[in-house]
């Protein structure tokens, strides 16, 4: 593409160098993204069907995995269709709405984490307090600013990264439209545009993890007054899937999004990303039914009583 013209499309690269090997990860990818699907909409429907889930800590989990499968919805479809496809480009406008979507999902996921960790927090912390302190009226609130907060934050950044002029290659040496990528190709000076998308994941990224770190602190500390080692564990079991998913998820996307310049990003991106962007919201459902009794008790009983359903048809 020449210099002189504007780009009005972008060359998704993704897994292109693998050659053979493609089909053999598009099986391995839809075969994840298929679980992925499958396991967050059982927590979901789960949550809201089981009435014992009807409570603070699940209603924020059944948030996080709707937006789970959005944030999924997103990206692994079109990196599907790449594998199999010589065609991989993807139109201006296009590219830009992918990156708005996903980077408010992701946003979202990491404020939802947050609140999560105040959750335990207070219900460790503050058993007496925690029905005032967690109503569902706050609930609502706290959720709805955690989205609302996600996608102005997304707003931002996509507007800072696409208000830049695009007029050399159009190669993007990743499978979606991310910020580091895309935003090398601008043919501008972009130090002050990465500057202030850097500020903006310290404040999505570490000020939440911050948080997260302090009200663990305090969990801790009220955990280790239980006088029962058998307490101890419960509490304890009740933040252990939490704090897992925290772990993968801020460890992976740090290292990518807190970084001061694009110029550092390389072909490693790609492989830390598959975490976040698959690995996460498939270990999301399975931690959480996996270590969680209350989860796979509300599972059994929905399937024993669609079992009782159908056999009265």
């Amino acid at each position: 593409m020449a210099n002189s013209s504007r780009v009005t499309e972008f060359l998704l690269l993704g897994f292109s160098s693998f050659g053979e090997l493609q089909p053999v990860l598009f099986v391995l990818f839809l075969s994840l993204y298929l679980i992925i699907l499958s396991g967050n909409f059982t927590i979901i429907s789960v949550i809201r069907l089981d009435r014992s889930l009807h409570t603070p800590m699940y209603f924020f989990l059944c948030v996080l995995s709707t937006s789970e499968v959005f944030y999924t919805i997103v990206i692994l479809p079109k990196m599907l269709i790449n594998l199999l496809s010589v065609l991989r480009t993807l139109s201006f406008t296009s590219c830009a709405t992918q990156m708005f979507f996903f980077l408010g999902f992701g946003i979202t996921n990491c404020l939802l984490l947050g609140v999560m960790g105040y959750d335990r927090c207070t219900a460790i912390c503050q058993p007496l307090r925690y029905p005032v302190l967690m109503s569902w009226r706050v609930c609502a609130q706290l959720a709805a600013t955690c989205i609302v907060s996600g996608f102005l934050v997304s707003l931002v950044g996509t507007t800072l990264v696409f208000s830049l002029p695009f007029c050399g290659s159009n190669r993007v040496n990743h499978y979606f439209c991310d910020i580091s990528p895309v935003i090398r190709l601008a043919c501008a000076e972009t130090y002050i545009n990465e500057l202030v998308i850097f500020v903006c994941g310290v404040l999505v990224l570490v000020v939440p993890l911050i948080f997260i770190c302090i009200s663990y602190g305090f969990i801790v500390r009220t955990i280790l007054k239980i006088p029962s080692a058998d307490g101890k564990r419960k509490a304890f079991s009740t933040c252990a899937s939490h704090l897992i998913v925290v772990i993968v998820h801020y460890g992976c996307a740090s290292s990518v999004y807190l970084r001061p310049s694009a110029k550092s990003s390389s072909g490693k991106d790609r492989l830390v990303t598959v975490t976040y962007t698959i690995i996460t919201p498939l270990l999301n459902p399975m931690v959480y039914s996996l270590r969680n009794k209350d989860v796979q008790l509300a599972i059994r009983k929905v399937i024993g009583k669609t079992a009782v359903s159908l056999k009265t048809l």
